[in-house]
């Protein structure tokens, strides 16, 4: 079994779609990292219409030409450009294509804190059992400033049905990991970290890193702050087909943002919410869980957003 050294060859996937306002920041903490190590760099465009094309021309140009300073052993720097089928399938093509002992992904509006590859590299050394390692990680706002430190907990495997706290950026696979696990599932819009990440880690070894590596990005625009009604129901719908079940966590989290919902499209008064979403959140649990029967009326479908 291959294990990645001081001179191992580290492949970093960066999806991107119209992110050109963050996308530079993005790169540049991918390319300044330094370590005894070879970097492999891909950025996988959906076919941006903004500034992001300009933005990955110049840093490859800067490149090319050496006039970018490089602290590890070497950067391979590659991107297209092109029509895909989202965030999931960008990655899966940078992976497919990845030469990597030690493979990541990077979205376009998030960052590596310096020393994120290093750090990784030396866990993997010293942890051969180590299959998929993440760590520790921050929110930060659109200007890159801290708001809180990601809710990052060791792992256990029960209580990661009940909540993703594993930092997407901050997450390292070995290459057999992802040969073993296969690639991320397409079909999903928001959640398929968390799904990929329960899939590793009901055949692999995940490990826990104690270092900050990276920096999550939390806005008004992304995906899961924008559509968090959606992305709640995909959750549901993906943990139920895991787990066999949905923990209350995920049932509390939401019925509560659908009745919210529901409350402002029909311009109800909020005294509602309270008596509606205890009402509400204790059927679905029940059927989510099997114990009534699915939807039992149009009234409930329309209410959590069916």
């Amino acid at each position: 079994m291959s294990r990645p050294d001081k001179t191992a060859l580290v492949s970093i996937v960066t999806p991107s779609y119209n992110q050109g306002r963050f996308i530079e920041e993005t790169i540049k903490s991918v390319i300044s990292q330094e370590g005894d190590f070879f970097l492999e760099y891909m950025i996988m465009d959906g076919g941006s219409k903004d500034e992001t094309v300009e933005v990955i021309k110049k840093y490859e140009r800067l490149l090319l030409e050496k006039k970018y300073p490089i602290r590890c052993r070497g950067v391979a720097f590659r991107w297209v450009s092109e029509k895909d089928k989202g965030q999931a399938d960008a990655v899966n093509k940078g992976f497919r294509a990845a030469a990597g002992e030690v493979m990541g992904w990077l979205n376009s509006d998030d960052t590596y804190i310096d020393g994120a590859i290093e750090k990784a590299l030396r866990y993997f050394n010293s942890h051969d059992e180590v299959m998929m390692a993440y760590g520790e990680g921050y929110h930060v706002d659109e200007q890159g400033r801290p708001i809180e430190r990601y809710p990052t907990e060791l792992f256990d495997a029960k209580r990661f049905a009940e909540t993703c706290f594993i930092c997407q950026p901050t997450v390292f696979m070995r290459r057999e990991a992802v040969q073993e696990c296969g690639l991320l599932d397409d079909s999903l819009e928001y959640c398929m970290d968390y799904e990929y990440w329960i899939r590793l880690s009901r055949r692999l070894k995940i490990g826990f890193m104690p270092e900050y590596l990276a920096n999550s990005r939390l806005y008004a625009d992304t995906k899961t702050m924008s559509k968090r009604l959606e992305a709640h129901r995909e959750i549901v719908s993906m943990v139920k087909r895991h787990y066999g079940y949905v923990p209350n966590s995920w049932v509390y989290a939401y019925t509560r943002l659908a009745i919210e919902k529901r409350l402002k499209m029909e311009g109800r008064k909020k005294p509602l919410f309270k008596a509606l979403w205890v009402f509400f959140f204790l059927v679905k649990s029940l059927q989510l869980n099997g114990r009534l029967p699915s939807m039992p009326s149009r009234d409930m479908k329309v209410l959590l957003g069916k």
